[in-house]
């Protein structure tokens, strides 16, 4: 028998964060690591592969990678030289990429694959402080065009079999993704981030059913347009409560990313 994986929707920070000195305030940085580098021991046994659903990829069906060798994609801009030559030669693999298809078109998702796409920095970053020997096979999906929480709460659905199978899926996003507020510092920006991220904390562990459905009216949440202009972080979050099935949802880390705060949540 195969110890159920857990589902967890991380937050990967800013850039290349924590390979390239980019100005940030150092005990920040030093608190989402550490976070991100105890989520290898949170399954109750290695993971056979990883599945990434990053807020950085979005296509217009369901599109995995199907690449043995999966290169890099830098998909920032303006950051040090160094930043383009951060290295997470994981291996894919093309058989969870084929049951993840299979998965999906069972549930009526009409899919994608794409054999040349890198990882980008929503997977790549935080996988590397978690797996720094690149040594766990890894599959990325995209997010659907238009952002409908509701397909997305579905599609995470269609895939809970996974975790059954040894599959950890982690959704990687933001919990608060505005940077305009964010280089401002605002307070009152900073007020309706709190108001949002107790949100997020609050309906983390409503049954499941009542979470999902404040999950697809988010936008009536406090501070909830104010934290996503563009929800495209905040998406992976619905994956990840669609693949929890019946398993409530805990929120075991909160941290400030530039002052701002920002929450992880765990499910099973």
């Amino acid at each position: 028998m195969t110890a159920r994986q857990p589902v967890v929707y991380l937050p990967h920070g800013g850039g290349p964060w924590p390979f390239v000195e980019l100005g940030m305030p150092k005990q920040e940085l030093a608190d989402l690591a550490g976070y991100l580098r105890s989520l290898v021991d949170l399954p109750p046994e290695p993971p056979k592969a990883v599945l990434m659903i990053s807020a950085h990829w979005e296509e217009a069906v369901p599109t995995v990678m199907t690449a043995e060798r999966p290169p890099m994609l830098y998909d920032y801009y303006n950051f040090p030289p160094a930043a383009y030559e951060i290295q997470w030669p994981a291996p894919g693999s093309p058989q969870l990429a084929a049951r993840v298809r299979e998965l999906l078109g069972e549930a009526g998702f009409d899919t994608a694959e794409n054999a040349s796409r890198g990882f980008d920095h929503g997977a790549f970053v935080p996988l590397k402080v978690m797996y720094p020997n690149a040594d766990i096979p890894t599959v990325q999906l995209s997010l659907v065009k238009g952002l409908d929480p509701a397909k997305h709460i579905e599609l995470g659905r269609a895939l809970a079999p996974l975790r059954d199978e040894g599959v950890y899926i982690l959704a990687s996003g933001m919990s608060y993704h505005n940077l305009r507020a964010l280089f401002s510092g605002s307070a009152p920006h900073k007020d309706a981030a709190r108001a949002f991220d107790q949100w997020i904390r609050d309906i983390a562990g409503l049954d499941p059913d009542e979470r999902n459905a404040q999950l697809e009216a988010w936008r009536k949440a406090p501070g909830a347009i104010a934290a996503h202009p563009r929800e495209e972080h905040l998406l992976p979050l619905m994956v990840a409560a669609g693949a929890a099935g019946s398993d409530a949802g805990v929120s075991p880390w909160s941290g400030p990313v530039m002052g701002f705060p920002v929450s992880a949540v765990h499910f099973g």
